[in-house]
């Protein structure tokens, strides 16, 4: 999945941008995260940034000021009627994902989603039915799989280095009372089990393949206590996928800031020749090599440019821009792009179970979400 971003250790390679026939040119919505892949693009060869849209006056004045040379609107009907534009990358609202990337769909445009792709089993089925049939595409936004660390850990994992797995144990851990503030709607409208869990929810997907059941215990933070916040916030969350490997997902999104020890977001793999841990704000990867030594990667210093726009543990620059360019890669050369469209799918009915299964304490089968949402189910 990963192998067309070109690095060699310590070192990100960067290349002449290709002639304009070769680079999807991509309009964003939602200029609030939006702003970060508009800013992430500047570094990407095979994508362009052209124009964005909000709903904000404000938010497109202050876009506007920082890349004076797109164009830009307050209508996502005028964005989507450019013919100018290949791809529409949606970072709205979560309840709007499923009618902004189905109109997109409808108007011959591929399509970027942020995570969640969508929150809710009727938004599921409305885009997977739209993909199929517009036959566009779609990259669901998953930022943590394209991070330096985790790239390399997918690396070494398809060389067989890890050899067989056990156990997937992710984690993402922040406090978001800051996201209360900017993103009211978040209280009552979302669950985190579809918002930060998704990460590591996502990790766990990307490495076991479909999942069989779901465990799961939720409940609410003090912080979200004091909120209102409807949704659980602290989620403990089992899997077993169908080979009977077993993953293991926590999220807490009304903590207290992590000691420097942790990560907020964390993948070990628990191999049988080897164990790997990455990690993101920081830039860490190790993982024992044959001789039993620890080995770290760091690679912070020399990557700080392309991930944090030289900004220690800033936005999500890098991550946007290399899943901008992994997907634009695919469109251009006729190759898969993942997570695409039934994987972004299949990883919300995984959400979905685990929601299911925190409400009422039982552990929930995957098939009959995977049916309901319109997947193939053996």
């Amino acid at each position: 999945m990963a192998s067309h971003i070109e690095h060699i250790p310590g070192i990100r390679k960067t290349f002449p941008r290709p002639p304009a026939p070769q680079r999807k040119r991509i309009g964003v919505v939602g200029l609030h995260e939006g702003r970060t892949l508009l800013t992430g693009l500047e570094r990407a060869t095979r994508a362009v940034a052209v124009a964005g849209c909000d709903s904000d006056p404000a938010k497109v004045e202050s876009c506007r000021r920082e890349r004076p040379d797109l164009d830009y609107t307050t209508d996502y009907g005028a964005l989507l009627a450019r013919d100018d534009i290949d791809v529409v990358a949606i970072y709205t609202p979560d309840p709007l994902h499923g009618e902004h990337v189905e109109r997109a769909f409808e108007a011959a445009k591929d399509v970027i989603c942020t995570k969640p792709l969508v929150n809710s089993m009727a938004d599921a089925r409305r885009i997977l039915a739209a993909g199929r049939r517009t036959g566009r595409r779609l990259q669901v936004g998953q930022s943590t799989r394209f991070f330096e660390p985790f790239l390399r850990q997918r690396a070494a994992y398809e060389r067989g280095v890890l050899g067989e797995l056990d156990l997937v144990d992710a984690h993402y851990v922040h406090r978001m009372d800051w996201f209360y503030a900017k993103s009211p709607w978040a209280i009552a409208d979302t669950d985190w089990v579809f918002a930060g869990l998704s990460h590591p929810l996502d990790l766990l997907r990307w490495y076991l393949g479909r999942i069989r059941q779901v465990q799961a215990y939720g409940r609410h933070s003090a912080l979200a206590r004091q909120h209102g916040v409807v949704g659980f916030d602290v989620y403990t969350v089992q899997v077993v996928a169908e080979d009977g490997c077993l993953g293991r997902a926590l999220g807490h999104y009304g903590c207290h800031e992590l000691p420097s020890a942790r990560n907020a977001i964390e993948l070990v793999l628990w191999g049988s020749h080897s164990t790997s841990q990455a990690q993101y704000h920081d830039m860490r990867h190790r993982y024992i090599a044959e001789d039993g030594t620890e080995v770290t990667e760091d690679p912070l210093y020399a990557l700080r440019h392309h991930y944090f726009n030289s900004e220690v543990h800033g936005m999500h620059y890098g991550e946007f821009a290399n899943y901008a360019e992994h997907f634009a890669t695919a469109l251009i050369d006729g190759t898969p792009n993942s997570p695409d469209l039934e994987e972004g799918v299949e990883t919300f009915c995984v959400m979905e179970a685990a929601r299911r299964a925190a409400r009422t304490g039982r552990p929930v089968d995957c098939a009959p979400l995977y049916a309901e949402a319109g997947l193939e189910v053996d």
